[in-house]
């Protein structure tokens, strides 16, 4: 991290260690605040400490469950709650709901606009082709304290991978974002970038197809109740009918063992 960076973000405030988890699956899920976690984050970055953020949905879990890498891979994040599965399985597990959705879509603009005072560089990477430029430069026009960089699209394959680690880390960036979908975006980070490509690895799913208009977005209210995923499915039946229409009642049942076994244990 440039030195005049590391002096800016030493002033910010830090709050309470985001230390409080919720597990689900066998994966530890910070349960915090969103201004908790973003200060947390700010305070890793001025440290100097590598960081990587991931966000763990119902579907994430179906994954992890059946993809040790992935699974292994995510002890090394920050896992954040995502969406009204997770949520219920908070309750169904441990009692209580998360103290708050910290889905990527939101808390990642969320947590570039609170960065934006200390004019970070903000490398991205993912996407189809043009899809992480449009991004950039959205995401410029909307938070324009930071600098964006499009590092690449998300179609360069293992063959590609040492040339986009080379210009990544010729990017000098503060903080990566990873749009290669679920599994894969946690696993390149984990398995692929060190402290030369940044300090604060984030993997956003469709972040930047949202950014850059290639997905639109549900509607305030939609989002208010919670059934993004709904709206979704509308809008790419055929792409996502396994994810929800499959993937919601085995996620569920498989919480619901989880409980029994759990209870059966002690």
């Amino acid at each position: 991290m440039r030195p005049e960076i590391l002096s800016n973000l030493a002033v910010v405030p830090r709050l309470r260690q985001s230390e409080r988890t919720q597990a689900i699956a066998g994966i530890e899920v910070t349960d915090a605040a969103g201004t908790t976690v973003i200060a947390d984050l700010a305070a890793a970055l001025a440290a100097g400490r590598t960081t990587r953020l991931a966000f763990l949905n119902a579907h994430c879990v179906n994954v992890a469950r059946n993809d040790p890498a992935y699974h292994a891979a995510l002890r090394r994040f920050l896992v954040l709650p995502d969406g009204i599965g997770v949520d219920l399985a908070g309750r169904i597990l441990h009692g209580r709901p998360f103290t708050e959705n910290l889905n990527g879509t939101d808390f990642v603009p969320r947590l570039l606009a609170a960065l934006a005072p200390y004019r970070l560089r903000v490398a991205l990477i993912g996407a189809a082709p043009g899809v992480a430029e449009r991004a950039a430069e959205r995401l410029a026009v909307d938070i324009p304290g930071h600098t964006f960089l499009a590092v690449s699209d998300g179609y360069f394959g293992a063959d590609h991978r040492p040339e986009v680690l080379k210009k990544l880390a010729a990017a000098k960036a503060d903080i990566v974002i990873v749009a290669l979908g679920v599994p894969g975006q946690e696993r390149f980070i984990a398995e692929h970038l060190t402290p030369e490509h940044g300090r604060l690895f984030i993997g956003v799913g469709a972040l930047l197809d949202f950014l850059a208009g290639e997905v639109q977005r549900a509607p305030r209210l939609v989002r208010a109740v919670r059934a993004e995923w709904v709206w979704r499915l509308s809008l790419e039946p055929a792409r996502l009918w396994r994810r929800y229409i499959l993937g919601n009642p085995i996620f569920l049942a498989a919480i619901l063992r989880d409980r029994y076994v759990r209870s059966h244990n002690h």
